[in-house]
């Protein structure tokens, strides 16, 4: 067993691990040699990644159905995973929308808020005292760049992830000292199911990077959070956006939203 597998395994659990992100860390991590358990809504697809990981490595793998906008849900995930030893939790469900904030529906941006907010909280919750007691594993907050600063146009979205990132940094600090690792990624463009469902085409955003690569990125900076930006083109921008006068900068994006 190598070093990451001593540190983080036996058990992972991957949420949102049906695509995009979260399955290429799934994929990742089997490849390491971690036991999975996979949490997502649609559980034809976590069953079919199921069966591909044990071909491939050799890995126990459980796909666990859950809709994670169920305030209840992440209660039931970690009910689910009580006998396991968990040793890393990514957290990496979650969703967004674009465009003027008043046109947002009200149940969808209340969605939004349980699965990026309140689930990520309760799942961390759950399993930190666990992994506490272990002295060792690790926590992974998918954020995103939009958490750094208010983006106008993705209000609510960046709002959501400005809370994971408060909250990745400062479990970050609570527990390093137990040996237990945090870190918040937060991709720009990625090229996953997300752009689509909020009417973007993905060839029209600039530096794209594919899941794959976002995940291994996170994987091999896991010990250096807690915050953790993989793509250098978006790193450059957001220290230019955060470097200038707030109002300076909002007002920068929301014209280029604009446009």
């Amino acid at each position: 067993m190598d070093d990451f597998a001593q540190r983080y395994g036996p058990v992972a659990v991957v949420t949102g691990a049906s695509s995009g992100i979260g399955r290429a860390f799934a994929t990742q991590l089997a490849a390491r040699g971690l036991d999975l358990v996979l949490v997502a809504r649609r559980v034809d697809r976590l069953h079919e990644l199921a069966g591909e990981l044990r071909a491939a490595h050799g890995v126990e793998v459980t796909a666990q159905q859950a809709d994670l906008a169920d305030p209840e849900a992440a209660a039931h995930v970690v009910d689910a995973v009580s006998a396991l030893d968990v040793g890393l939790l990514i957290s990496n469900a979650g969703f967004g929308i674009k465009g003027p904030f008043e046109d947002g529906d009200a149940e969808t941006l209340s969605s939004m808020l349980i699965v990026n907010c309140h689930t990520t909280t309760q799942l961390a919750h759950g399993l930190v005292p666990r992994l506490r007691r272990r002295g060792h594993g690790g926590i992974v907050f998918t954020s995103s760049v939009e958490g750094l600063i208010g983006c106008p146009y993705s209000a609510v979205y960046s709002a959501t992830k400005a809370y994971v990132n408060a909250l990745g940094e400062a479990l970050w600090a609570e527990l390093t000292p137990a040996g237990v690792d945090v870190l918040t990624l937060c991709p720009g463009a990625t090229d996953t199911e997300a752009p689509r469902l909020q009417g973007v085409d993905p060839t029209t955003l600039h530096d794209l990077m594919s899941p794959e690569d976002v995940a291994r990125s996170a994987l091999e900076n896991l010990r250096r959070g807690p915050i953790h930006v993989p793509s250098e083109h978006y790193r450059g921008q957001f220290d230019v956006l955060l470097s200038m006068p707030r109002a300076d900068a909002l007002t920068a994006m929301a014209g280029a939203m604009r446009a």
